[in-house]
């Protein structure tokens, strides 16, 4: 990816613990970004640097944005560095995500516009079907508290276990009333899953780790989540105060302009919905 930082989990692990834990001492809005520069932007590498990319490419010239893309391959990192305002936005993550964040890390992310939507899908190299998975399946699933919880949702959402009532954004395997395929779970990584395919008999993957694995959740997904009414889009955030941040105003144009649309129609062909 052209003018791209790539930067890897490994690479950042001890990074992500400093910020963050500087991010915990930080006062809520202090320190307006310095509109100046340009605005850097950390991003997963797909679909989300993608899509960025395409608009310093394209778009960015003309509107006047000196855009710099990031990539983090991590869900932690962005957040603790828009926090400490190593980067001045960040483009990754979905409003359940942030609030347990935010409540967790004592950050203060906030959501500037929804961009797009990447369906999480269940994905399996042994079966054509999710009702093909035998009893004793062991099916793999994000250990983060918001994807874990997306990810039983959707097995329930399509019978394959029940929630207790009232289970929400934190559910766990303990809140399953009802296994009749008597599934087990392993939890791991949301970055793993993909490449857990092999050891397991099926795995709930996120839709960008799954678009990484060169997966297409439009074709190759088991059971897909359903955009209707999906309260998962992926947004530009940034750090409460800068949300008027000329930079971040002209990108979250750029971000939910017709162009951007049509490029996200042509590219992931339903594998990534535009939520504009």
């Amino acid at each position: 990816m052209r003018n791209t930082a790539k930067i890897t989990t490994a690479v950042l692990a001890v990074g992500a613990l400093t910020l963050g834990l500087g991010a915990c001492g930080s006062d809520k809005g202090s320190g307006s970004a310095d509109t100046s520069g340009p605005l850097i932007v950390a991003a997963s590498p797909v679909p989300h640097a993608e899509i960025l990319t395409f608009v310093k490419d394209e778009l960015a010239k003309d509107a006047g944005l000196d855009l710099e893309v990031k990539e983090f391959t991590d869900y932690v990192t962005p957040n603790t560095a828009t926090e400490d305002g190593s980067v001045g936005a960040n483009y990754f993550q979905n409003q359940p995500y942030l609030d347990d964040f935010n409540k967790k890390n004592g950050t203060h992310i906030v959501p500037v516009v929804t961009v797009h939507l990447e369906p999480l899908g269940l994905y399996s190299s042994k079966f054509k079907s999710a009702d093909d998975l035998k009893s004793g399946a062991t099916v793999a699933v994000p250990n983060d508290t918001v994807n874990e919880a997306r990810a039983l949702k959707l097995l329930a959402a399509n019978g394959l276990i029940t929630l207790k009532d009232g289970a929400g954004n934190s559910a766990t395997p303990a809140d399953i009333s009802k296994n009749p395929k008597n599934l087990k779970f392993k939890e791991l990584e949301a970055a793993q899953t993909p490449r857990s395919l092999d050891d397991v008999d099926a795995a709930v993957i996120n839709g960008n780790y799954a678009i990484e694995a060169d997966l297409k959740p439009s074709k190759d997904a088991l059971v897909l989540e359903s955009a209707t009414d999906n309260p998962y889009g992926n947004f530009l955030a940034v750090k409460e105060g800068n949300e008027d941040d000329p930079r971040v105003q002209k990108l979250a144009k750029l971000l939910t302009s017709p162009e951007v649309k049509k490029f996200i129609e042509d590219k992931y062909a339903g594998s990534v919905i535009a939520s504009f």
